[in-house]
């Protein structure tokens, strides 16, 4: 922020941390939330996960009722959490303070940084990778010397917009809104011809254990994804804002192009399996292979455009929670610190790693299961509260949210060994130990059919928040029940 109220004051670097942001910086409506969470997944990646959720062995209906649920209800998982931004005016890392208290929320905001980190670095291998590829079939170039030349540049726009901050977001991803969701359009009408009906409606259902792992994916893919950020825009706003607008305006701008994608990328999918195999290993470049030559720089512009939206907000969010989980820097040099991580983990996936699907799934549905446990906690300890939070008491172990606080840490620890005992990952061989619950249970062990349904996030999710909602009832009393602290406090960012 540039520290004035005006839409278009010239551009700075950010300096808010975890600080509260105060009434005078405080402005725009919840439509305003509209822009950042449509341009963050209106990436082509989302054509993708057309061919990702066929690949559990479901049919067409089955893929779309999976992927409307998975993405409705997650992003509007998001919205509720957006809820607490207006609530609280700190960073969604930082409000979740009041449930674990502020020293034992370290561990939820360690877990926060690390998904954030790994979608950044996801978005961005997978924008240099699509780069790479148009280049060579245009004949610009191709191999390592050009994926290097990709990366240098997809992560430096990553990079200089997460050390900006929050207005050059907020800008960016308006031109990366209209953008993108043009080229997008004239993209579907240039492959259309390319879906066959008859195909797409000749695959096969498959069991209920398949449509609800495809569900649980749909979810890690994408809310479940965004849920440890959603507060971190709303913030901005002024305190009377609607909270039914900001949920809804969060819920529609984040699904609303993801749901549309889905269904195109169903049809696509449906209609060649050679398509969709090659989706596994490159998601974007393979999505070229069908396009005229005249619109693969379009195409690259929109696949970039869109990949980096997400990455920008990811890095943005994951240098807040990195400064929520202990470490005592400026944002913008935590910011900086996250993109030398997301640059070398990009140059692995980009350059050394075999098989991308395998360990994108298993990536998202481990650190899922924890975030999945964290946002049940932190969506009832929101709904049991009748007062916005003391925004002082965040960032004092001595104020009435406390220092440790054990039942939503034991809660979240518990939620967590359950849901991993819950889940497989056999595509990941680093994964082979999760699934220890499915034989004792009675669900068929780690090859019985119950194997790839990942339950383990579904049970993390209703543990934290239905545990919360039992239990926590009485510390929320108890704190509420305090004088509000006094108002001449200032935030001290840490």
């Amino acid at each position: 922020m540039t520290g004035t109220s005006g839409s278009r004051q010239q551009l700075q670097v950010e300096t808010h941390g975890l600080d509260v942001i105060g009434d005078a910086e405080r402005k725009g409506t919840p439509r305003t939330l509209f822009w950042p969470w449509f341009g963050a997944n209106v990436s082509i990646l989302g054509l993708s996960y057309g061919s990702f959720v066929l690949g559990f062995g479901i049919s067409f209906w089955q893929a779309l009722a999976a992927g409307v649920i998975g993405i409705v209800f997650s992003f509007l998982l998001c919205g509720l959490v957006a809820v607490a931004g207006k609530r609280g005016s700190a960073p969604t890392m930082v409000l979740s303070r009041a449930a674990y208290g502020v020293r034992g929320n370290r561990l939820p905001a360690v877990v926060s940084w690390m998904l954030t980190v790994g979608w950044e670095t996801v978005l961005t291998a997978l924008a240099t990778m699509a780069t790479s590829t148009v280049l060579d079939r245009i004949g610009w170039g191709g191999g390592t010397g050009t994926e290097v030349v990709a990366l240098i540049v997809v992560g430096a726009l990553v990079v200089v917009g997460g050390v900006m901050g929050f207005d050059l977001i907020m800008r960016l991803q308006t031109v990366i809104t209209v953008v993108t969701g043009i080229l997008t359009v004239v993209y579907i009408g240039l492959v259309a011809d390319h879906i066959h009906w008859s195909a797409v409606s000749a695959v096969p259902a498959g069991s209920a254990q398949e449509f609800i792992g495809a569900l649980v994916f749909m979810m890690t893919g994408f809310g479940l994804g965004w849920v440890n950020a959603a507060a971190d825009y709303s913030r901005y706003l002024p305190r009377d804002s609607s909270s039914r607008g900001v949920a809804g305006w969060t819920t529609f701008g984040a699904s609303v192009a993801p749901l549309l994608l889905l269904v195109f990328g169903l049809l696509l999918a449906g209609s060649s399996t050679a398509l969709s195999t090659a989706v596994a290993g490159d998601p974007i470049g393979a999505l070229t292979t069908i396009l005229p030559t005249w619109f693969l720089i379009p195409f690259a512009v929109v696949a970039v455009l869109g990949l980096v939206g997400g990455a920008v907000l990811d890095i943005y969010s994951s240098g807040l929670a990195l400064l929520a989980a202990g470490l005592r820097v400026p944002r913008y040099l935590a910011a900086l610190l996250d993109g030398v991580l997301m640059i070398a983990g990009s140059v692995y996936i980009v350059f050394f790693a075999d098989d991308f699907l395998g360990q994108f799934i298993g990536f998202l549905t481990t650190l899922g299961v924890p975030v999945a446990a964290w946002c049940g906690v932190m969506l009832a300890d929101l709904a049991l509260r009748r007062r916005d939070y003391d925004e002082a008491d965040l960032f004092r172990v001595q104020g009435r949210y406390g220092d440790v606080e054990p039942l939503p840490l034991l809660l979240t620890l518990a939620a967590t060994a359950l849901g991993w005992g819950l889940v497989t990952n056999s595509a990941a061989g680093w994964l082979e130990w999760q699934g220890y619950l499915l034989g004792p249970l009675g669900l068929g062990g780690k090859d019985g059919t119950w194997a790839y349904a990942n339950l383990g996030v579904l049970v993390a999710l209703a543990l934290g928040f239905l545990g919360t909602l039992a239990l926590g009832r009485g510390r929320v009393r108890t704190q509420e029940e305090q004088a509000p602290t006094d108002t001449s406090w200032t935030s001290t960012g840490r």
